[in-house]
């Protein structure tokens, strides 16, 4: 195991992309804290407004402590667009480690303070509004908790599904591989687009968005075992033929302990090489869903549905900044990527020869 830590330090640009996860997945887990507002917060004023600008430097040129000014939102009549520009009439500072809205952390005790905030009439928009005035960059910190974790929902239900069918149809083989393998090549079989929206068709209206997605990733997990299923099978049959698995039939040990205790675990660079490719695959299942209006629903916040807002023209011409959750999804896929490419070479050195 130090080998293995010592081998992936060593590679600077998958210690980076650990670092940027590291970075994604705290900065979700304290996402009450991070961000200025609470996830349900809009001011309709301010639909569409761009980025708050922060200066530390006064028009006397003076260093100051960091302060930003309130957009003012005007129609142009001549080209008939609203327009956003600075009221300099009044300075608004930032202050850290603020109060703002209660929440509680960790579930556990009531807290109002913020690690950055703005004094009262001020309005911070670190990454702008959307078109109902909600502050973007406090939704990107919530909606990356359902975008960054809901796919290890379906890892935990399909991996020890697909590990222990495959185990046992590569270890008793024979009419039992051959019937086990049929059943797994059917569900492989079955068109996982078209199944979405199916499913999504059929699910209760009632059901909150959470939990609409939710159910379908289970339902997913429980036919996306079958092709990680063929894999663990393959391995089994060479496995099952090592000398310390007949040493434990010798012994008297049950089926059911030679493939848990002694076969499986012999598969564990393999898992957890799958376990590192699989999660982006969920990352840009949920987005995708999401952005199609199948997954999460507004007003509830993920990184798919806040990117369909950028789906038009004009957005991505003179609001660019809606396009950031495309960004995060595309950093947070070439990390997952990139970690499980190098753990691939380093659990699994044939790997380098076969490409």
């Amino acid at each position: 195991m130090d080998g293995f830590f010592s081998r992936f330090k060593k590679d600077k640009i998958s210690l980076s992309a650990l670092i940027v996860l590291v970075v994604l997945y705290v900065a979700i887990l304290f996402a009450t804290f991070i961000s200025p507002y609470d996830k349900n917060y809009s001011d309709r004023s301010l639909s569409y407004s761009p980025p708050s600008n922060i200066y530390t430097i006064t028009p006397e040129g003076k260093l100051s402590k960091p302060y930003t000014y309130n957009w003012k939102r005007k129609f142009n009549t001549h080209t008939l667009n609203v327009e956003f520009r600075e009221d300099r009439s009044q300075k608004y500072y930032l202050n850290f480690f603020s109060e703002g809205f209660e929440y509680k952390l960790f579930g556990i005790f009531k807290t109002n303070i913020h690690l950055f905030g703005i004094e009262n009439g001020g309005k911070l928009n670190l990454l702008g509004c959307d078109i109902n005035g909600r502050d973007n960059f406090s939704r990107l910190l919530y909606g990356g908790r359902i975008s960054l974790t809901i796919g290890f929902l379906a890892l935990l239900i399909s991996f020890p599904i697909g590990l222990l069918y495959g185990g046992i149809s590569g270890y008793f083989g024979g009419k039992t591989d051959i019937i086990l393998m049929r059943i797994s090549e059917a569900i492989m079989s079955i068109p996982t687009f078209y199944l979405l929206i199916i499913l999504a068709a059929i699910l209760p209206s009632d059901m909150t968005s959470a939990q609409r997605f939710a159910l379908i990733t289970v339902i997913l997990a429980f036919i996306g075992w079958a092709g990680f299923a063929r894999v663990v099978r393959g391995m089994v049959l060479s496995i099952k033929n090592e000398e310390y698995v007949k040493a434990a039939k010798s012994l008297g040990a049950s089926n059911l302990r030679i493939i848990t205790k002694h076969i499986l675990p012999q598969t564990s660079s393999y898992v957890i090489i799958a376990i590192a490719l699989s999660v982006p695959g969920f990352i840009l299942a949920e987005s995708g869903l999401s952005f199609l209006g199948l997954g999460i629903q507004q007003p509830d916040a993920s990184w798919g549905n806040m990117l369909k807002e950028a789906q038009e023209f004009a957005n991505i011409m003179y609001r660019p900044w809606l396009l950031t959750p495309g960004f995060l999804i595309f950093i947070a896929v070439l990390s997952y990527n990139v970690i499980g490419d190098t753990i691939r070479d380093i659990l699994d050195p044939k790997s380098k020869i076969r490409t």
